[in-house]
């Protein structure tokens, strides 16, 4: 059973990053593997089938969820040794590897998000924007951002900050602004444009498109567990393990219609086609194996993000570094 019982973490820096622990299940030996998971998050959905189905029990691996407030919370809970694992952009990793600070990656998620329109809309390809009102989720250095505006470069020649009337804005916002009509396109993370598309909105291009179409193939999860080497010297067991188990239930929700029945709760769609659809998305998302062909998708990646001015997110001098990247024991 799951103690609901809220723990205040031992440090100011925890409660400054608004993340508070519960465990998730008992069992193994050892200090618990603390896992930090925004709470209504995708990874909240894998943590609830890994609770329902006992997965991680029967492993005999101790997990603690430590709840965070946002996503930018996460990494501030690792990097304040808050927790001990959390899910986050492998950029962002890359930066703090560049930085000193000795981190590792291995891949959750690959889903990406898509430019969406109403589904009467004349907006038809990215050349069609021209002057509209764009709704951009993020900021101005989102990563998709950044890869709408290098895809418009190279395929029309145009910068799309300076075509499009673009607004950044948070996710949920930006969803309600283009059903009201105050904006005619939305520039959305993958599950907000599932939320979209499952309730009567078109995708005319998603961001895993624009990849391939700038030569990132096959299209590398952005997404993944992220944790300190100095962690996985003394607990590499534990990481397996933690890495065997997500694999399990995302194989089992990419297969078992029942076993999203429970997560309607989490995943609180408005429709059950916005249900289907954030389901569908979710599928397609769960990561291959990374290996050297991913690695190198990476690469590109980040050369086009930093042609494209990233250098703020990715850092000046930042490079890349092939040892971030964790590759499954075969």
């Amino acid at each position: 059973m799951i103690d609901r019982r809220r723990l205040l973490c031992g440090t100011g820096l925890a409660v400054a990053a608004g993340f508070v622990p519960w465990p998730l299940a008992a069992g193994g030996s050892g200090a618990p593997l603390r896992l930090a998971s925004v709470r209504f998050g995708s990874l909240s959905w894998v943590i609830e089938t890994v609770r329902a189905l006992e997965l991680d029990t029967k492993a005999g691996l101790p997990i603690e969820v430590i709840e965070v407030a946002s996503n930018q919370a996460g990494p501030v809970a690792l990097l304040g040794n808050g927790a001990d694992v959390i899910v986050s952009d492998w950029t962002w990793a890359m930066r703090q590897r560049a930085l000193g600070e000795k981190l590792k990656f291995a891949p959750y998620s690959s889903a990406v998000g898509a430019l969406v329109v109403p589904n009467d809309s004349d907006i038809h390809g990215v050349q069609d924007l021209q002057g509209r009102q764009l709704g951009v989720a993020g900021s101005a250095i989102d990563k998709s951002w950044l890869l709408l505006r290098a895809y418009s470069q190279r395929l029309i020649g145009r910068d799309m900050a300076r075509y499009a009337r673009a607004s950044y804005g948070a996710a949920p916002l930006l969803n309600e602004e283009l059903r009201s009509g105050r904006i005619e396109a939305v520039l959305n993370f993958w599950t907000y444009a599932a939320r979209l598309t499952g309730t009567g909105y078109r995708e005319v291009i998603s961001v895993g498109e624009i990849m391939k179409a700038l030569g990132v193939d096959p299209v590398p999860s952005l997404v993944g567990f992220i944790w300190k080497e100095s962690y996985e010297a003394t607990n590499a067991r534990e990481l397996q393990t933690l890495l065997a188990v997500v694999q399990e239930a995302n194989r089992i929700l990419a297969t078992d219609d029942s076993a999203w029945d429970r997560l309607r709760p989490l995943v609180k769609p408005e429709s059950d086609g916005e249900f289907e659809a954030i389901k569908a998305a979710y599928r397609a998302g769960i990561p291959d194996a990374w290996g050297s062909a991913q690695t190198e998708a990476a690469k590109k990646l980040m050369e086009v993000l930093i042609e494209a001015g990233d250098a703020e997110l990715i850092g000046h001098g930042t490079n890349f570094d092939p040892g971030l990247f964790h590759h499954a024991a075969t």
